[in-house]
């Protein structure tokens, strides 16, 4: 028997297990390496491997290694590789290049060098040459370049193994076949499907990983299903003893679905669990599966059966789908109803956001390191909870009371209450429909909690380093599950931004560009919302006095808005009657947000300008003349697009001369921050402009908690030269 060399690749991470594997398929020689593992078999254990390899990518067989310096080095070695006695004339191959170096720039140049250099042997030898077919070649050529280095092999699998042929509706950002297959693996589901446990996987998108569950209790070869592979075309290889392996996959396939344990798969989305179907039915197991459309916030045991068995899932983590945020409030979620309901299960959940297990609330029993394509994810372990006997009882009544009072939510939802009954008259009175209800009050529960009518928007303060973290963001996880029953919306209608701390120190999640936007009304005006895409929401509401201000003095006067952000300034200036509003912000997106508002409420026409461009420049080279404006410049810029950076404390006195040289008489210029540490310099300012501090005046009652939410000063122009 003829023994070959061959070489797996699989998942960054799941050497190990492809090890294991590989043995078990008969492999002998077996050597881990990264991103795969050598050994050595025979012609049936190269079908083995293809056909039963639930984690391997694909099956190599290396022919030559060989250092090169040009490209015509590489055409040379490849040129001597005995090609005919591995494919015929009349054969078609394909060739596959990785890497670049040592004269090839592209990875297409160096796949014509090496298709040329096989071309030309067998036209040499022959007088003719085999073709060139991208898809199903008789065989598939793998090269790959590293550092001089070149390994030339056969890609006995044809196509990556993960694909195993059931998928018919991928879905959004799903796992790889293989990767899915580990997880289950590593969260050792074959002896757990063995004892007849069930497996539930709670947000199972298109039913990768239940699908692969089933296909692992039914002993169903992964690779039942491929009519395809490298090796079916090479001139080696026996198809009598691929037949003798399919058989024998057929017949324990048969046997195996005989006695199963349970599966569910739920998901929020129908048309995902439409997909999971199909995907199950042509993977033969459609009768195994129960899919069903379910949400996460109703996940309970009655969701599955009332024997513990396996949970795992793979929740939306930011990055492929979904907002950061938005996945951190999920995983908040996930992990609640996992101690709540789940305790008794194992419990295996991979995700790819930031300090996970911090989001879920529990400290993982083990941790492994996946790569998910080029995202190094974690598969977080939770063994069952023990259970302490007393007096012959399992005491699981007491066990779930015990973690519901972890964290004490009386003082926050008291609170909550208390401000909204203090708020709600006021609210009607002014009509205010969005507005601060809750601003840190109590120290143990650090957020902000904010009203935009129908939705509310939760921002978490960063809590001091004293602060035990896993007892804040079990704190911040209860409180988000409160909120909605409190203030009676719906769960969804939450929107959550939290500060995870990492590299360099907190900072804030990074949320994706969805541009879902809420109209939302504040007093006569209405104004656009995003209460997803960035921390800020597009409505400073402790800014409400001060757009009141502007309003105010608005009547027939010429308005300037600097840094005008939303434009929501130049709305209160166009209700309020000015003769012309001119808003001037250095973001296309904050100056298209902008022109919506005013659209929205009825100002529109050449009366109306938006100018994209550095406030400090343009206020050099413009000419004009305002009788009002609005002077609210950032804390800090460093902006490629400007000229220098923009630090308010040393630069706010240049920066208001400026603004103050483009008044007319009587003009009046508002000058604003929220940086609390500023202090102005009026004894610079005191020459060239009268201030009043206007600070006091322009906090709003949601705001009193925080007297330095913002300062502000009506600034008037002692020259009287303007027209």
């Amino acid at each position: 028997m003829t023994l070959f060399e061959f070489f797996t690749s699989s998942p960054q991470g799941t050497e190990s297990l492809l090890a294991k594997e590989l043995k078990s398929l008969g492999a002998t020689k077996v050597r881990p390496a990264q991103g795969g593992a050598s050994f050595e078999g025979s012609l049936e254990t190269a079908c083995r491997v293809c056909l039963w390899s639930r984690v391997a990518s694909r099956l190599l067989l290396p022919l030559s290694r060989f250092m090169i310096e040009t490209p015509q080095d590489l055409y040379d070695g490849v040129a001597v590789i005995p090609w005919e006695d591995h494919l015929r004339v009349t054969d078609t191959f394909a060739v596959d290049f990785f890497g670049i170096g040592q004269g090839i720039r592209h990875t297409n140049f160096g796949a014509l060098k090496v298709k040329d250099a096989i071309v030309d042997r067998f036209r040499n030898q022959t007088g003719i040459r085999p073709s060139i077919r991208l898809e199903r070649p008789e065989i598939r050529v793998h090269c790959r370049l590293r550092e001089k280095r070149v390994m030339v092999a056969l890609d006995l699998s044809g196509e990556s193994l993960h694909r195993r042929g059931y998928r018919v509706q991928p879905g959004e950002a799903p796992l790889k076949e293989n990767l899915a297959a580990a997880i289950l693996l590593l969260s050792d589901w074959p002896n757990l499907a063995q004892n007849g446990q069930p497996f539930l996987d709670p947000m199972c998108g298109t039913g990768t990983l239940t699908i692969e569950a089933a296909l692992m209790a039914a002993d169903g070869a992964p690779g039942l299903l491929h009519d395809y592979h490298g090796f079916m075309g090479w001139l080696p290889m026996d198809p009598q003893v691929w037949d003798r392996c399919l058989l024998e996959a057929r017949e324990r396939f048969q046997v195996g679905q005989k006695k199963l344990p349970g599966f569910i798969g739920l998901d929020a989305d129908p048309r995902a669990i439409a997909a999971a179907r199909s995907n199950a039915t042509k993977a033969g197991l459609y009768a195994a599966i129960r899919f069903e459309c379910q949400p996460l916030e109703h996940l309970a045991k009655e969701s599955g059966v009332k024997t513990p068995g396996l949970l795992v899932t793979n929740p939306p983590y930011g990055v492929r789908m979904g907002r950061t945020d938005e996945a951190i409030l999920l995983h908040q979620r996930l992990g609640e109803i996992l101690q709540r309901h789940f305790h008794d299960w194992h419990c295996a959940i991979f995700s790819g956001l930031e300090l996970s297990d911090q989001a879920l609330g529990r400290t993982a029993k083990r941790k492994d390191v996946l790569k998910n394509g080029s995202l190094s994810c974690l598969l977080l372990h939770y063994p069952p909870m023990v259970a302490v006997p007393a007096r012959g009882k399992v005491l699981r009544d007491e066990q779930d009371s015990q973690l519901e009072k972890s964290v004490d939510m009386e003082p926050f939802i008291n609170r909550l209450l208390k401000n909204k009954k203090k708020l709600d008259h006021w609210c009607q009175n002014n009509d205010i429909s969005c507005y601060r209800l809750y601003d840190a009050d109590i120290p143990e529960f650090a957020l902000a909690v904010d009203v935009y009518e129908t939705a509310i928007h939760v921002q978490e303060y960063l809590p001091p380093k004293t602060v035990d973290p896993n007892k804040a963001s079990e704190r911040l996880r209860k409180a988000v599950a409160v909120i909605p029953q409190i203030l009676q919306c719906k769960p969804e209608e939450v929107f959550l931004k939290t500060r995870m701390r990492g590299q360099g120190g907190a900072r804030y999640g990074v949320f994706q560009r969805k541009n879902h936007f809420l109209e939302v009304r504040e007093g006569p005006l209405r104004f656009l919302v995003n209460l997803e895409d960035r921390l800020d929401t597009g409505l400073f509401l402790d800014y409400r006095q001060v757009r009141a201000l502007v309003w105010e003095h608005a009547p027939g006067r010429r308005f300037l808005n600097l840094f005008g952000y939303t434009g929501t300034a130049s709305v209160y200036a166009a209700a309020g009657g000015a003769q012309s509003t001119v808003t001037v912000d250095l973001s296309n997106v904050y100056l298209d947000w902008a022109k919506k508002n005013m659209q929205i409420n009825g100002f529109t026409g050449e009366r109306h300008q938006f100018v994209r461009d550095d406030c400090v420049a343009w206020l050099d080279h413009n000419r004009d003349y305002f009788d009002l404006i609005l002077l609210d410049p950032p804390s800090f810029s460093n902006s490629k697009a400007i000229a220098k950076p923009l630090n308010l404390q040393s630069d706010h006195v240049n920066l208001i001369r400026r603004a103050a040289a483009r008044l007319s008489v009587d003009g009046l210029l508002i000058f604003s921050t929220n940086y609390q540490r500023f202090k102005l310099d009026e004894t610079a300012l005191e020459p060239i402009v009268h201030i009043q501090d206007l600070s006091h005046k322009t906090l709003p009652l949601d705001f009193s908690r925080n007297k330095k939410i913002h300062r502000c000063w009506m600034l008037r122009s002692k020259r009287k030269n303007r027209v």
